[in-house]
């Protein structure tokens, strides 16, 4: 007996929907146009208000302005969006750069010679649903599949039109679909410009609680703490324990549930440790930016290697957490050596000039700043979740 063909169908479905997809050219679905050159200076220079796509060779398409209203005369013989258009790049580095397509909402000009356009029949396919569905699922290894050449890679248009689309042909279906993976698109931009927030507004209170190389007292003080703070060298406040560090290959090591540190973090996890207790670390060498200089408070058994400096905070007069603050605050450029891979010498590092309070304000201004860290761990974990859903879905509900 033959085997039964297996049904065209995803992975999830929404209830009440059980038809096969269909599978057609896109050609049957859509009619194609290509961006025209025109360059954001160009058009503005002339006057005309506009509403500008594109960004060639990245992933996504990008809004470069946003208006009510353009010219008509402009607008004659120019690749228009009517607010239900599918843009992908022509061009790219690797054909994962090309293959993603961007599902336009708006009225406006289409900016970039460079850019292919879809208009799909609106009676036959939402056009939220054909972006995503190019961009995700067997369909975009296919139009993947299209890419040629090397340094730069290329799709054509008569590539596109010949490219078969799995889509479900109930107009609701297709709807649901989008309209729940564009719903979590908005709810990540939200949570990820709260992050945003949050980031700002942490980065404005280490602006304004610490005392900077000009003031005794910082510009922003709290009630009740009026005493100046004082200058240190940081060998007088701080302990150096570099010489416990032990680094390991990454082929040496044995798996655990140890946090193994390098210049910018957690490397790995391993067994044993090399540390414990309370620890501020600031890279040594290999450090991923200058400008936000990698530094971490950590409070746990670690297995630390010799990339980074392991600072432990004199009690009586430093808490380790106001420490770690405190360091971000410092522009160390000007204490780096070398070039390309720069290095911060132990022997430099001690005599960094730290002011710090009494006990009693830091442990109230590291309060302060642990409250705007848990709310952002707490934002970054609703980030990885619906991060994660958004890529469930996308594998699942596309054939």
């Amino acid at each position: 007996m033959d085997k039964k063909p297996e049904k065209l169908v995803p992975e999830v479905r929404f209830k009440g929907f059980t038809d096969d997809w269909e599978q057609h050219k896109l050609d049957a679905l859509a009619k194609f146009s290509k961006g025209k050159g025109y360059s954001k200076k160009d058009v503005t220079f002339q006057g005309y208000p506009l509403f500008l796509y594109g960004r060639l060779y990245t992933n996504y398409s990008e809004v470069v302005s946003d208006v009510d209203t353009y010219t008509s005369n402009l607008l004659e013989g120019s690749a228009v969006s009517n607010a239900d258009e599918v843009v992908l790049p022509d061009s790219g580095e690797t054909a994962e750069d090309i293959a993603r397509a961007s599902w336009i909402n708006k009225k406006g000009i289409i900016l970039g010679g460079g850019l292919l356009i879809i208009h799909p029949d609106k009676y036959l396919i939402n056009s939220g649903f054909l972006s995503y569905s190019l961009s995700y699922g067997s369909n975009h290894k296919k139009l993947s599949s299209y890419a040629q050449g090397k340094s730069i890679v290329h799709i054509h248009s008569n590539d596109l039109k010949k490219l078969y689309i799995f889509y479900p042909s109930r107009f609701n279906e297709q709807s649901k679909i989008f309209n729940i993976l564009n719903y979590l698109e908005n709810l990540i931009t939200l949570q990820q410009r709260k992050m945003e927030q949050l980031k700002q507004l942490k980065k404005a209170m280490l602006q304004q609680l610490f005392v900077n190389k000009n003031n005794k007292q910082p510009i922003l003080k709290f009630k009740n703490f009026r005493n100046n703070w004082r200058e240190y060298k940081l060998s007088e406040i701080v302990n150096l324990e570099d010489n416990k560090r032990k680094p390991v290959k990454a082929t040496e090591r044995i798996r655990g549930k140890i946090p193994y540190y390098g210049a910018n973090g957690i490397q790995d996890y391993v067994k044993g440790y090399t540390h414990i207790g309370k620890h501020v670390l600031i890279a040594e060498d290999g450090a991923n930016s200058v400008d936000d200089y990698p530094i971490y408070f950590i409070y746990s058994p670690s297995w630390i290697n010799n990339h980074t400096h392991v600072l432990t905070a004199k009690e009586e007069i430093l808490s380790s957490e106001f420490l770690a603050y405190a360091l971000k605050k410092i522009n160390y450029a000007k204490y780096l050596v070398g070039s390309g891979r720069y290095k911060l010498n132990a022997e430099i590092l001690k005599l960094i000039p730290l002011k710090i309070p009494t006990m009693n304000e830091q442990k109230y201004i590291e309060s302060n700043l642990s409250k705007i860290d848990k709310l952002i761990a707490l934002q970054q974990n609703k980030l990885t979740q619906l991060t994660a859903l958004k890529k469930y879905l996308l594998q699942k509900l596309f054939i």
